[in-house]
């Protein structure tokens, strides 16, 4: 019979173990086995004095032609006016594979892509000059199929990523000093901006924009956001966090946006927009704002430690409608903003004027107001009920001006509110006592039950 033993021993032989004491070679892997494409007969190399433009061009023309990846060693390669082809995949050593701006122009452009993926590379512009057609240090014009990933781009005279009409991932990236904003996306498809670290930059963090209101779908996630100035001025425009402009459809999850010297998250002309579970500190201005032309908000679960002005539901005039409001905690407010307020000013938490239901926040240290419902003639079906306001200049501030709408502000708990509970104002001028105790049967469109003074 034969012995098992025997047969394992005989089956391990055939494969030419060595015999004992003999040491086993380690064979290298020749580089056509490695799965990338081989760039040494490129011309290319790490830490060369000259611009390898020319060459990595060629290299990734003919990678891409081939279906083979690209990676490039750790090291710099000094660059310029690559335009980046189809089915591109170009990755490094994170960290320490360094593609530096050797000026002239344009750094990496893309138009016109099915698909396209950047990974573990860092992108350095050094801030020198872009040419016109450059919007970008990383330049993208209609990428179906985009993915960079694990990227450090840093030193741009322009925005960092420039994303014009592309579809797919931005996520896990550090972008850093860039003279406009971190990620610009206009007219996306379907795009994720996700885990990135976007901070000291000029005018703006994430701005997600469109030419024209229309429906833009994309997701703004788990990013930390910092430092964020506006270099070139404005009232808004610029110095934002987070910026949704005319783009539809858009959901801010998620984020930790801190220091911007306007708002964290700043929705204009933004329909259906989703701002849930963000922290927001140190805001120059307003924290969260949905306004102008916009119809459907929800702004829930977000915690505001410092700000101008907490959350702004506003601009009924401009056709702003629509939201719910529910479950923030907005707290440490200063009446100081980055310019002077022609309207309502600042220090108050939470304002709203149209179709829009405020319940269930908590609101603390706001040196103006807790609490503002509409502003002029502008309000329509505000709801205020299970509010809790505590440390305030007013409880809440209800506009009473003739052909203003309804209101409905029960079940809020006021604590040390220094001029009353519940206020009339014609605009900015208080003309009522504290409603809450006597005088609110004089205004047939307010409707005031179960509040609380404590």
């Amino acid at each position: 019979m034969l012995n098992r033993r025997l047969l394992l021993s005989s089956i391990a032989s055939m494969f030419c173990c060595p015999a004992a004491g003999t040491a086993m070679a380690a064979k290298p892997v020749p580089d056509g086995m490695r799965g990338t494409i081989d760039i040494s007969g490129y011309g290319v190399g790490p830490d060369a004095a000259a611009d390898q433009g020319k060459a990595l061009s060629r290299l990734f023309e003919d990678a891409a032609q081939t279906g083979m990846p690209v990676f490039l060693p750790a090291g710099d390669y000094l660059l310029s006016g690559i335009t980046l082809p189809d089915n591109l995949r170009l990755s490094g050593v994170p960290g320490r594979t360094r593609l530096t701006y050797a000026g002239g122009g344009g750094f990496l452009s893309g138009e016109g892509l099915e698909r396209l993926t950047l990974s573990d590379l860092v992108l350095d512009g050094g801030g020198k000059e872009l040419g016109d057609n450059a919007q970008g240090l990383l330049n993208l014009r209609g990428v179906a199929n985009l993915a960079i990933e694990n990227c450090t781009i840093t030193g741009s005279p322009k925005h960092g990523i420039n994303a014009e009409h592309c579809g797919g991932r931005i996520e896990r990236n550090s972008i850093s000093q860039s003279a406009a904003g971190g990620i610009y996306a206009v007219e996306s498809e379907n795009l994720s901006i996700a885990a990135n670290t976007v901070f000291d930059c000029g005018n703006g963090g994430i701005l997600v924009h469109r030419w024209e209101a229309a429906e833009d779908r994309t997701m703004v996630s788990g990013n930390r956001i910092f430092r964020i100035a506006a270099k070139d001025g404005g009232t808004g425009e610029n110095g934002n966090g987070i910026s949704i402009f005319r783009a539809a459809n858009v959901m801010v999850t998620d984020n930790h946006v801190s220091d911007c010297a306007f708002s964290a998250i700043r929705a204009n002309s933004a329909t259906d927009v989703q701002i849930a579970n963000n922290q927001c500190q140190r805001s120059g201005e307003t924290a969260i704002y949905a306004e102008f032309g916009f119809q459907g908000a929800l702004v829930t679960g977000n915690l505001i430690d410092g700000a101008a002005n907490g959350i702004l539901i506003v601009n009924f005039d401009e056709g702003g409608r629509l939201a719910t409001v529910s479950n923030n905690i907005v707290r440490n407010l200063h009446i100081d903003g980055p310019y002077i307020h022609d309207g309502a000013g600042f220090g108050f938490g939470i304002a709203v004027e149209a179709d829009t239901a405020v319940t269930g926040n908590v609101i603390e240290n706001a040196p103006k107001w807790g609490l503002m419902l509409g502003w002029g003639p502008y309000m329509r079906n505000a709801v205020a009920t299970g509010n809790l306001v505590r440390n305030a200049g007013g409880g809440c501030a209800v506009t009473v001006v003739e052909g203003s709408g309804t209101a409905l502000i029960a079940n809020n708990l006021f604590q040390d509110v220094r001029d009353g509970a519940i206020l009339g104002y014609r605009w900015n001028e208080k003309v009522t006592g504290d409603l809450m105790t006597s005088g609110s049967e004089a205004f047939a469109h307010l409707t005031l039950s179960g509040n609380r003074l404590s």
